[in-house]
């Protein structure tokens, strides 16, 4: 037991720093975006009360961190889900230190969730954090704070069961919890403005499924490298990740498409891409999509007949680099929800 603890320690650790290193790179990049895009926050002129600086751009810091944890959740799920071997029904020992990963990963989704719903209603109604509990009655009407109260319920039950999570069935109830608590709040972002839209719809629709093919793909190859490297595990997920590549490209045009006014006027997108702040985003993503299809096929040309020789080195780099990329993907996608 001493030597498997030994052996598994430098495992973990460089576990953590690619997770620490996933999180500052996405921070940073989403930062930088809302700046360069003027979705930042804005200071008040001096002598008017408002929820200042520092809690307005804890509201993004705490989306990415909630998204993050999402991402961690979905991913460990899947990694049990579909990667990692049961025995009549119930989960072997990897299976289970997943679960409890995904345990953790989702109490943090629940704590950022809890300290976005607090710092978004306070920001929302432009007073301070200390003034907030006067303001009880407001804020639990808006729509982002409902929105985010379910998802804290949602994400905090999920924890529960995870917790306790020991077989198959148990981790497919999991992945719907965790699909319930990601639709919540994208329910309440620029796509739910106008509820009688039928642009409104198929822009909300088409977010909802692009998140879903993000999470499974990002959160899909964090399990892959961290419980199951493989050959047939990668494999899997190689096909799972081409049909999440595809469902992003399609549902990441239809909502940029429908944002943009490309559908009112035939040049209307193209201008939108130029001029706004917004269309600098979205192609500022759509560039980092394509760096990601390119890293997804040198892996199928690549690290897949490596890995098949024994040899896991070149996937395990490869990953790595994919999985920084992705997390700079992720902090640009809450820089955009976030733009006018």
């Amino acid at each position: 037991m001493g030597a498997e603890t030994s052996a598994g320690s430098p495992v973990r650790g460089r576990g953590r720093l690619v997770a620490a290193g996933m999180v500052a790179a996405g921070i940073v990049v989403m930062v930088v975006a809302l700046l360069a895009a003027g979705g930042a926050p804005k200071p008040l002129p001096a002598g008017l009360l408002g929820a200042g600086m520092p809690l307005s751009w804890s509201v993004p810091i705490l989306r990415f961190v909630a998204d993050a944890a999402a991402i961690a959740t979905g991913g460990a799920l899947l990694a049990v889900v579909l990667f990692l071997p049961a025995t009549d029904g119930k989960l072997g020992t990897k299976a289970l230190r997943a679960c409890q990963d995904a345990a953790l990963a989702a109490g943090i989704w629940a704590v950022a969730s809890i300290g976005g719903l607090v710092t978004t209603a306070a920001v929302i109604l432009g007073i301070p954090l200390s003034h907030l509990a006067e303001h009880a009655s407001p804020a639990g009407q808006l729509s982002q704070v409902r929105a985010l109260a379910v998802a804290v319920v949602l994400t905090a039950i999920l924890a529960v069961v995870l917790s306790g999570c020991r077989t198959v069935r148990g981790a497919r109830w999991a992945v719907l919890l965790t699909a319930a608590a990601l639709t919540g709040p994208l329910l309440t972002g620029h796509g739910a403005i106008e509820r009688t839209s039928v642009w409104s719809v198929l822009a909300t629709t088409s977010l909802v499924v692009h998140v879903f093919a993000a999470t499974a793909w990002i959160g899909g190859l964090a399990g892959v490298l961290r419980y199951a490297r493989s050959r047939e595990a990668v494999e899997l997920f190689s096909g799972l990740a081409l049909v999440c590549a595809v469902t992003m490209g399609i549902t990441g045009l239809v909502t940029a498409e429908i944002h943009l006014g490309g559908r009112e006027d035939g040049w209307g997108l193209i201008t939108q891409w130029v001029t706004s702040g917004y269309g600098a985003l979205v192609f500022a993503k759509a560039v980092a999509f394509a760096i990601l299809v390119l890293v997804g096929w040198w892996h199928r040309r690549t690290t897949l007949p490596d890995l098949a020789t024994g040899d896991p080195a070149t996937f395990r780099r490869l990953a790595v680099v994919e999985l920084l990329i992705m997390a700079g993907t992720v902090g640009l996608a809450v820089a955009l929800s976030r733009t006018p």
